[in-house]
């Protein structure tokens, strides 16, 4: 199993267009601290990748990585199609920007696909540029992410139903945002990705217990991280992100699993953009890691 991390960052990026926090001024005086927003690329076969989560940065991630280079035909790339953890917009935006495709392969639940479709009329506005195959991702057992008994496996866990701003009416379901399981068949390995952390429920916790690698929601160092820095006046868990420090924090769940774990979706005010900040040294003592933009993992 081959992923490329196309980006960390939460919503807005590092840094946020508008913002001037320590984060955001930081990584504009540092560009090496800059994060594209939250996103990685699961190879599926030779010449064949899928990209986890369309964001507004969809087209430089691509140019970022020259697997995802078009070639060697005019109009030939390798992205096979994308798949979605939720409906947030900085999570679908770049769909819009794939519109050149000959066609595009997108897998998502039910009520995500509905809230692209019903909402923000993507059927409509594709049309006239590209076809659009959507494929529901599997609530039980799994599937082959891209044909083939041998390929990896596909699987989504339902985590909560925290449904986006646009859509805020829309019924409940469990299948609003999901982690992905991931499985090789050919490898035995495993791996879960869940950017979005409303909650922890026991099947990601199985989840998780049975991976080689895990990489999970980051947004907030702690729960009064938005409020303290003045962009919110909702905690972490109010706006829909588990944190990662204090009782019942992300930190404490991670740190007895026997999988290699990664933060991602790090907003702009949470201090793990900071390269030299003391948090990262605190989560390196539970074995745990903050993922780049760039990184290669191979399982």
């Amino acid at each position: 199993m081959l992923l490329h991390v196309l980006g960390t960052a939460a919503g807005g990026g590092t840094p946020q267009w508008n913002c001037a926090c320590p984060g955001c001024s930081g990584a504009r005086a540092h560009p090496h601290r800059r994060r594209r927003h939250a996103s990685l690329a699961v190879q599926a076969g030779e010449g064949r990748w899928y990209i986890v989560n369309a964001t507004p940065d969809i087209g430089d991630q691509i140019e970022a990585e020259p697997g995802l280079h078009p070639g060697p035909g005019l109009r030939q790339t390798p992205v096979a199609g994308l798949v979605l953890t939720d409906a947030e917009l900085d999570h679908t935006l770049g769909i819009a920007r794939l519109r050149e495709a000959d066609g595009l392969e997108v897998l998502a639940t039910a009520p995500v696909r509905q809230a692209l479709m019903d909402r923000l009329h993507l059927g409509a506005v594709l049309g006239p540029y590209t076809s659009v195959t959507w494929r529901e991702l599997p609530l039980r057992g799994s599937e082959p992410l891209d044909g083939g008994a041998a390929a990896l496996h596909i699987s989504a866990i339902p985590v909560s139903g925290k449904r986006p701003r646009y859509a805020a009416d829309a019924p409940d379901d469990d299948a609003w945002v999901i982690a992905l399981r991931l499985y090789d068949p050919a490898s035995g390995t495993s791996a879960v990705y869940a950017p979005a952390l409303a909650a922890w429920p026991d099947h990601l916790q199985q989840a998780a217990a049975e991976a080689d690698l895990v990489i999970v929601d980051g947004t907030f160092w702690d729960d009064e991280e938005p409020r303290r820095t003045g962009i919110s006046s909702r905690t972490a868990t109010g706006m829909g992100h588990l944190p990662i420090d204090g009782p019942g924090g992300t930190a404490e769940l991670l740190a007895p699993l026997d999988a290699r774990c990664l933060y991602t979706h790090l907003n702009n005010t949470n201090p793990l953009v900071d390269p030299a900040a003391p948090q990262h040294k605190r989560l390196a003592r539970l074995g745990i890691e903050v993922a780049h933009d760039g990184m290669e993992i191979e399982l």
